[in-house]
């Protein structure tokens, strides 16, 4: 949807190969191989975004912190499940090693410390990649041999999130709930992603952000409900104050982000339903003049607010235009809850109800 500024590589890239559970770092281009199942055919392509902070502790040592990321790395579990045939299940590391590789062997290795410490002393953001590939040389179509975990991070300057435009795009479906694929960060779902993008920009040329509808496409397009961005979650905010967020199901990714977001609108003092949102009531919502705000929520931006949202009809017309109310209480207040969560990070803020803040000495 939008763009990562001033971003920097870490020096060296981890890998773990599960059936010798080999730990070993490689260079930061290190490659796959050209005859690969994950290069064909995405199997054990699978991957997650998970936001740190570096800092310096009170003695002067560098620690580390994430929020709730134990669920980033449980949804990490279920898409290697998702790619492993039944008898593999035995390969697939527990949220406690994989907690381990990362904290105490990758982020600990003298090799990156320097980088670590850089982004200590500048405050910058990290964002951290881990993801899934089929380490062999192989022909045939069958689950992978040689399964292994990567992980390369990154620090950034800024993610140009704000202002964007997002269209609706009823007549692709980004996943299909019986193939139980939409929950989970597999690369075999982002390809529809950009294809709606290309589509969205085909009724508004600015457009930066796609938003999906569910797989019922034998319903009347008033029936079908709202689901999500082509790369992130949504919140809507109508007018008499009240957020709503979309339930999580096989077609919802379940955002870590869009969870601690929801706990900090809460801990404000903003009301926020979760229950689906038929197309036909966004469409009546946005005539109304009744939604005020509708916004992204993700790991890298944490939210951004939709500048416009074009909503369509059966024959792809604009059928209805959604620009913010600037002046709603409730726009400002999805921009202080950006703040307070980022906050939490560098431990200004105070945790709200069912999110913990995970800290490691390196």
């Amino acid at each position: 949807m939008a763009k990562f500024e001033g971003v920097k590589w870490a020096p060296r890239q981890m890998r773990y190969l599960l059936p010798a559970k080999q730990f070993e770092l490689l260079e930061p281009d290190a490659k796959v191989f050209a005859v690969s199942r994950s290069t064909f055919y995405a199997t054990f392509l699978c991957f997650e975004g998970i936001r740190f902070f570096c800092k310096r502790g009170a003695a002067g040592g560098l620690e580390v912190n994430f929020l709730n990321w134990h669920k980033n790395l449980e949804r990490l579990r279920r898409g290697m499940a998702y790619n492993l045939g039944r008898t593999q299940a035995g390969l697939i590391p527990s949220v406690e090693e994989l907690e381990g590789l990362i904290t105490r062997q990758y982020f600990q290795d003298p090799s990156i410390r320097a980088f670590l410490g850089e982004m200590a002393e500048k405050g910058l953001q990290g964002y951290l990649r881990p993801f899934t590939v089929d380490e062999e040389q192989s022909m045939g179509v069958t689950f992978p041999s040689q399964p292994a975990v990567r992980a390369i991070f990154c620090s950034y300057d800024d993610y140009l999130g704000e202002p964007y435009t997002g269209v609706v795009v009823p007549h692709l479906v980004r996943a299909v709930a019986l193939n139980k694929t939409g929950w989970l960060k597999l690369g075999i779902n982002y390809l529809v992603s950009l294809k709606a993008l290309e589509a969205a920009k085909d009724v508004d040329p600015e457009a930066a952000a796609a938003l999906f509808l569910d797989d019922r496409t034998h319903l009347p397009l008033a029936e079908r409900s709202v689901t999500e961005w082509d790369s992130s979650c949504c919140l809507f905010g109508l007018r008499d104050g009240t957020v709503i967020k979309i339930p999580e199901s096989e077609l919802i990714l379940p955002s870590v982000t869009i969870q601690g977001m929801v706990a900090i609108l809460r801990k404000m003092g903003v009301k926020v339903e979760e229950r689906h949102v038929a197309y036909g009531e966004l469409v009546r919502r946005v005539k109304d003049r009744d939604l005020v705000v509708a916004a992204s929520i993700g790991t890298a931006g944490i939210m951004s607010r939709c500048q416009k949202l074009v909503c369509v009809d059966e024959t792809n017309a604009v059928a209805a235009t959604h620009v913010p109310d600037t002046g709603h209480p409730l726009y400002a207040k999805l921009a202080e809850a950006k703040a307070y969560y980022w906050d939490i990070y560098k431990e200004k803020a105070k945790l709200p109800a069912g999110l913990k803040l995970y800290k490691y000495a390196l």
